[in-house]
Order: C-alpha cells, then sequence, then structure tokens
C-alpha cells in the first residue's frame, strides 16, 4: 500500500512553515499517543505522523521530499535496480569513458551506530521542575566474547573469495547499447567483504547481542510536551569499531486538573463569590510554587485576568521562568437561606436599578428593548 503525502498526514499545505508543522505535529501526536489513544491503529497513525514530521521538520529531507516525493532517487527506469549511490551510472561511466564517477564506500570502514527512541510520559509538576530518572533500553552491543568481530575467540574473519573484500560483486548484461556492467552487493558476505567460517557461538557471527541497558536520564526543568532529549552515545553500537549512535528520549506531559500550560507561562480559574467581587478581598491562591494572597479588588468582574510574576514555567534552557495568570469567576449561589433571601431582596430594593453609562447599563438595556419588541 503505497504511503500517505505528508502534508496530508500532518493537515498542512505544502507551503506550511516550520512552526505550522511542529504546532500540526504537536497536536496529532497528542491525539494518536498510544498511551492515550487506545484504538487499534493508534500505533500506526502516530508512527506515521512522527515519519512525516521527521522529513518535514528537517529542510534538507523536506527539500529531497518536495522534489522525488516518497520516490527513492537512485532507482529509475521503471524500477531497475542499479545499485546504491548511483551504481548503475557509475558503471556504464566507467565502461564507456574508463574512469570517473563516484566513490566507492568501503564496506569494512567504521561507521556510527543506529539512534533509537524512547517515549517517557511525565506529570505536570515533573515537567515543570524537571527530574532525575533511570530507564531500561533494549538496544544491540558489542559481542563481548568476540568483541565484535563475529568470529570464534582464536579465530578471525576471512576476506570474501567472491567479491575479494570489495563487499560488491560485477554484473555483466549485454543490451542493444553493448555489455553493460552492474554493481550489486555480494550476496555471499552481505556486504561486508568478509566471511566467517567459525562463529562465535554468543552472536552467532553478528558481533552484536541484544541487552537491557539502565541508563541515567535527567531531564530539564521546563520540558514541554513532543519535546526531545538527546543523550549522547546511547544509542545502536557502531560497526567495524565506528561510534555508537544517540538516544532521543521523547516526553508525554500529563494534563493537570486545575492548571493549563502555553508555553512558560501558567493559566487557572478560581472561583469567587459575589460578595467578594463586590466587596474585594484577600483570596488565597494555589500555585505551582506554593499558595500566595491575591488581593481581589471590590467591584471586580467575572473573566477578570490577574497575573502572578514568576509563578510559572522556568525556561527549559535556563532563560528566565514564566507568569501565572489567574482569571476570577464570580459564582451565583444555588442554595440561599431565608436570611440570605431576605438580605438580597433588600440589597436589589436599595440598589433601585443598574446604574448608567456602564456595561451592564448597555446588556439591559438590551434586554428591556429585547422584549418591548423596539
Amino acid at each position: 500500500m503505497s504511503k500517505r503525502d505528508y502534508y496530508e498526514v500532518l493537515g498542512v499545505a505544502k507551503g506550511a512553515s516550520k512552526d505550522e508543522i511542529k504546532k500540526a505535529y504537536r497536536k496529532l501526536s497528542k491525539q494518536y499517543h498510544p498511551d492515550i489513544n487506545k484504538a487499534e491503529d493508534a500505533a500506526d497513525k502516530f508512527k506515521e505522523i512522527k515519519e512525516a514530521y521527521e522529513v518535514l521538520s528537517d529542510d534538507q529531507k523536506r527539500a529531497h521530499y518536495d522534489q522525488f516525493g516518497h520516490t527513492d532517487p537512485n532507482q529509475g527506469f521503471g524500477g531497475a535496480d542499479f545499485g546504491g549511490g548511483f551504481g548503475g551510472f557509475e558503471d556504464i561511466f566507467n565502461t564507456f569513458f574508463g574512469g570517473g564517477g563516484g566513490r566507492r564506500r568501503d564496506p569494512n570502514a567504521p561507521r556510527q551506530g543506529a539512534d533509537l527512541q524512547y517515549t517517557m510520559t511525565l506529570t505536570f509538576e515533573e515537567a515543570v521542575f524537571g527530574k532525575e530518572t533511570d530507564i531500561q533500553i533494549p538496544r544491540e552491543e558489542e559481542c563481548e566474547t568476540c568483541h565484535g568481530s563475529g568470529a570464534k575467540p582464536g579465530t578471525n574473519p576471512e576476506t570474501c573469495q567472491h567479491c575479494h573484500g570489495s563487499g560488491q560483486i560485477n554484473v555483466e548484461q549485454n543490451t542493444p547499447f553493448g555489455r553493460i556492467v552492474n554493481r550489486r552487493t555480494c550476496h555471499h558476505c552481505n556486504g561486508t567483504g568478509k566471511q566467517i567460517k567459525h562463529k562465535c557461538s554468543t552472536c552467532g557471527g553478528a558481533g552484536k547481542v541484544k541487552k537491557r541497558r539502565k541508563i541515567h536520564v535527567k531531564i530539564p526543568a521546563g520540558i514541554d510536551d513532543g519535546q526531545q532529549l538527546r543523550v549522547s552515545g546511547q544509542g545502536e553500537a557502531g560497526i567495524n569499531g565506528g561510534p555508537p549512535g544517540d538516544l532521543y528520549v521523547v516526553f508525554h506531559v500529563r494534563e493537570h486538573e486545575f492548571f493549563e500550560r502555553d508555553g512558560e507561562d501558567i493559566y487557572c480559574e478560581m472561583p469567587i463569590t459575589f460578595s467578594q467581587a463586590a466587596l474585594g478581598d484577600d483570596v488565597e491562591i494555589p500555585t505551582l510554587h506554593g499558595k500566595v494572597k491575591l488581593k481581589v479588588p471590590a467591584g471586580t468582574q467575572t473573566g477578570t485576568k490577574f497575573r502572578l510574576k514568576g509563578k510559572g514555567v522556568p525556561n527549559v534552557r535556563g532563560y528566565g521562568i514564566g507568569d501565572q495568570h489567574v482569571i476570577v469567576r464570580v459564582i451565583t449561589p444555588t442554595k440561599l437561606s431565608d436570611k440570605q433571601k431576605q438580605l438580597l431582596r433588600e440589597f436589589a430594593e436599595a440598589s433601585g436599578k443598574i446604574p448608567s453609562g456602564g456595561p451592564e447599563d448597555s446588556f439591559f438595556s438590551k434586554v428591556k428593548r429585547a422584549f418591548k419588541g423596539d
């Protein structure tokens, strides 16, 4: 089944900015994360979304995708295999002109190991303040018995007699244009250039073994949902003595029942009584940094926003700290005692009508006109 267009997967236009792509990815990855979405296809959709984001968020990969799409430019002429790195064109060039072309990769050269990814779920508070923890990572490591050679101790891998250590063999083919030489991966040594006659009993000749490794991770304060942390050198083991890959820890942050986060700022709604709004009061407000007193002035309207400076989220790179924004909501009582009802009636009689000139006057004027049919 053919892959969907990456722009279609993220639901963005082809000319979308990096911020638009990132915003779409964060929304969709949160929606289809397997820890949250229990649908059968959630994991596949999450994988598809992640793959699309990895390509479109990288300028080089995105330019390559915009030009070639999902098609590998190394494949051409109806899908005929010309080998890696335009090897077929190189061989044709060598055949007719006696040299030139691209550089052949040494199969025995050191290569970096593959990168790994680990998804970690954090509470709201853990993401704000950071933490240190140990995680268990399954990964391939160099076999300690053969030290990565794949050969039984006391023996060594031998040079492949079919490709003479190059990892590639030439296949000649007669065509109407003449004889063409096509270079392909040697199937006798799988492109390694070596053959192991006496394999290591521990790794079976692979040179690597699967292990679960405990890794200590220090999560910085202020990490946000969808962000990732690179742990250098904790990926898969390198090849032919090359350096190991890296480990990328991707974070999923659980929602809080009271606080909402927007970047480095925190938002919350605080209920207050009618008397507190009318007369003013000192209200105790919960924050992530402890409880604080907030002075609510007399005559405060519902929806009024107050700022608590420095009570938000630390910047993940250490550049200051955000604020907490408190939105007050005036709660109308649903159950009143007889005395409370009597006092409110007396208050209503003493108030007469809503004072003219204010927003309340405008609102109630519209209601009165609606009843009159004006």
